[in-house]
């Protein structure tokens, strides 16, 4: 699954700790989500749309 994640960390001007520390998971699933190797378990997703202020559609995108 795609998504936005890079970018949206990218304009907060967070590392992938910054927002792994927030999302309290490792540096490492980070960086999985954001490569594609990894999908997010729902309720993860939903934090993540939380952290970010966005809905999950707007940073998980069909391929």
């Amino acid at each position: 699954m795609k998504n936005r994640l890079k970018v949206l960390r990218a304009e907060r001007d967070w590392s992938q700790g910054d927002l792994a520390e927030r999302l309290e998971v490792s540096r490492q699933s980070v960086n999985a989500i954001e490569t594609g190797k990894y999908d997010p378990s729902l309720p993860l997703a939903f934090k993540i749309a939380e952290v970010f202020g966005m809905t999950i559609e707007e940073i998980f995108l069909r391929e």
